[in-house]
């Protein structure tokens, strides 16, 4: 057996509902906590289905401020206005309220209200020295796993990217709540789902830190997304399904957040980036062509996830792997979001400059079961064109 760390947020709150107890919780986990923070974005108030649990925390006399600045791919602008109005607010917990990009804010808010060290300095591995405000995360899409992960992703330039990823930023507490997700549209519904689908496989075959707690954390999570998604897709009401999408994205991301992604993440964010595709879709995008060039690299443990995905599958190790990216393929199809690039705006003269950015994600191509080099991201472009 090998050596291995696993680390994820400590208390994690399963229940359907469970928004309009928020006050009761906190004052439960963090009785000492009376000014909080909430980070969203403008649809998600504007919608009312944050009401409940503001509901709450007014009846119980606890005071708050509600952000609603974050906007997807949220640079860094967005989390130093927010940041700047917790430290006025004199906040003693963050409550990150929304999807992937609302919980990253709300991570860097705690970390940057608790301590005085400036942004610009914490972008990397392990580049954070000090304590963070107490951290509540509360997920509104069943994708990024942001819940449950150390890592924050920010927009740093006009089209780049960067991580902070640390420990300080795993939350105290995770709530999830299938009612708030039951809006969702059927498009996001399944990109955030092959989202969190990417995250499980990429975190069972990463190069680095894979281990047997996040593998059966990421088998798991693959199977409820799996028997899941469509029935989310179809029937968006659903609780039972909207709640086991919830858990197996939350599970997915507790995988990935101990046995990192890789190259379908580093060959999307430039997707993201330049042409302001949702981070889901970005990875949908990629994943069959990603998949497919790993195949040599990868076969058996393509073989292994395609019990779950295409248990029908026979004969080699290689022929097993071909059905599960098909079958990830087929659900692409199925769903009715975009399968190409050109779907989305791009081009065939965009491929190379898509590649240079792709090479600068070296943290997550490191993790790559195959070595991509630059030729090798135009070639995985050009076949997902």
């Amino acid at each position: 057996m090998q050596n291995f760390r696993f680390q994820t947020v400590p208390l994690i709150i399963n229940e359907t509902g469970a928004l309009a107890r928020l006050g009761e919780f906190i004052q439960q986990e963090f009785p000492a906590c009376r000014r909080l923070f909430i980070v969203s974005d403008a649809g998600l108030v504007s919608s009312g289905i944050l009401q409940a649990g503001l509901d709450n925390l007014d009846q119980l006399g606890l005071q708050y401020q509600l952000y609603a600045g974050v906007v997807p791919d949220p640079p860094e602008a967005v989390v130093l206005l927010a940041v700047q109005q917790a430290r006025e607010f004199n906040s003693d917990l963050v409550i990150g309220l929304g999807g992937g990009s609302a919980m990253d804010v709300a991570k860097l808010i705690a970390v940057l209200s608790g301590n005085d060290q400036a942004l610009s300095t914490m972008y990397g591995i392990n580049q954070i020295h000090g304590q963070r405000l107490p951290l509540i995360q509360i997920p509104t899409t069943a994708g990024t796993g942001s819940e449950v992960t150390n890592i924050s992703v920010v927009t740093t330039g006009e089209t780049t990217k960067m991580g902070v990823v640390t420990p300080q930023l795993f939350a105290d507490l995770a709530i999830l709540d299938a009612s708030l997700t039951t809006g969702l549209p059927v498009a996001t519904t399944a990109a955030t789902g092959i989202d969190a689908m990417v995250h499980a496989i990429e975190a069972y075959t990463t190069r680095h830190k894979k281990n047997p707690v996040s593998d059966m954390l990421a088998r798991q999570a693959l199977k409820l997304l799996f028997n899941h998604i469509d029935r989310a897709c179809s029937h968006g009401a659903d609780l039972a399904a909207r709640q086991a999408m919830l858990l197996g994205a939350m599970m997915a991301g507790q995988a990935f957040a101990n046995a990192p992604c890789a190259a379908v993440h580093a060959l999307a964010y430039p997707i993201g980036g330049r042409f302001h595709v949702p981070h889901g879709l970005s990875n949908s995008l990629v994943l069959p062509t990603v998949l497919r060039f790993n195949l040599p690299a990868a076969a058996e443990q393509y073989a292994e996830l395609a019990e779950i995905l295409a248990p029908d599958a026979t004969g080699s190790a290689e022929a097993r792997g071909n059905a599960m990216i098909n079958a990830l393929a087929d659900l692409a199809l199925r769903t009715g979001i975009p399968t190409r690039l050109r779907q989305v705006g791009i081009r065939e003269t965009d491929l190379e400059q898509l590649a240079s950015d792709a090479m600068l994600q070296t943290r997550l191509l490191g993790n790559n079961p195959r070595e991509v080099s630059w030729q090798d991201a135009v070639t995985i472009y050009a076949a997902a064109l």
